[in-house]
């Protein structure tokens, strides 16, 4: 078994509540040694922490977490916001800012908003020297411009669920970012120009996440009929990218294994445990 690391798992999520511990216990039996939790505003931010917290007796170092502000949710941006993730971020087992970035296509904040809150938590990855956990979604232009303004000030960053073409990878990649990839590369419709292009990202750059419960490859066999895309998933990804680049998956996980330890200062990972005593879940 190949042990992986899921760099994006939104165990917040009310598709999640109440069956946590078996989607942890999943994950560990399909080699996923660790996992990111993804906060998206700050109740989300104080959430996943606090379910790392309340599962490391029987996960002992597997979950860690994010802190941040979604562009989705940027107009909830106020005056205590920016101490309470500070407040997050000072804490061990938060170990990026984000989920931050711009997100074009919905705008359910204004773009004006957006790029307002993302200045203030590139500040604060910046003031914190923890990695960025970044989104973008049809803002490459101004996001990259953006980033490039401050980059030096910036430990590190990796796109999150990265579905741009091949001008936009470059670009980031020239900017020293990490690019995470999710199921979209398993979509024979959608992900064809990423399976394209998945193999220019240099393995120390790469790392895989499930993004779940979204994001469900569509290679995988059987579908679950709840359609919820799991942690345990992850080897699909691993498998679809492994297969674009030409090698093998087991030098991809290793490497990727490696890539995001690193990058989130992870300590060396051992199989967890997968939990079996009680667990109070809520």
């Amino acid at each position: 078994m190949k042990p992986l690391i899921d760099i994006g798992l939104n165990l917040a999520n009310k598709r999640f509540r109440n069956s946590e511990t078996q989607v942890l216990r999943d994950a560990c039996d399909a080699g996923v040694v660790a996992c990111v939790l993804t906060g998206t505003n700050v109740l989300v931010s104080r959430e996943v922490l606090r379910l790392c917290n309340v599962f490391e007796e029987n996960f002992s170092n597997m979950l860690y977490c994010t802190a941040g502000v979604h562009p989705h949710h940027a107009s909830e941006w106020n005056t205590e916001s920016e101490n309470a993730l500070l407040e997050l971020l000072a804490t061990p087992r938060v170990v990026a800012v984000g989920e931050t970035g711009l997100d074009f296509n919905r705008n359910f904040s204004s773009p004006a908003i957006q790029e307002k809150v993302f200045e203030k938590q590139l500040a604060l990855a910046a003031r914190t020297q923890k990695p960025l956990f970044l989104h973008e979604r049809d803002a490459f232009q101004r996001q990259h411009e953006m980033l490039r303004t401050c980059r030096d000030q910036i430990a590190n960053g990796v796109v999150h669920c990265f579905t741009g073409n091949k001008q936009a990878l470059f670009a980031y990649l020239d900017l020293d970012l990490h690019i995470g990839i999710t199921g979209w590369i398993c979509d024979e419709r959608r992900g064809r120009e990423l399976q394209e292009i998945v193999k220019h990202i240099p393995l120390n750059r790469l790392m895989l996440e499930s993004d779940a419960p979204y994001l469900l490859p569509r290679t995988l066999r059987p579908r679950p009929a709840n359609g919820r895309n799991e942690p345990a998933f992850l080897p699909w990804v691993l498998d679809t990218v492994a297969a674009c680049r030409g090698e093998d998956a087991s030098v991809v996980a290793k490497a990727t294994t490696a890539t995001a330890q690193a990058f989130f200062c992870l300590p060396e990972q051992g199989k967890p445990s997968r939990g079996d005593s009680h667990v109070h879940e809520g």
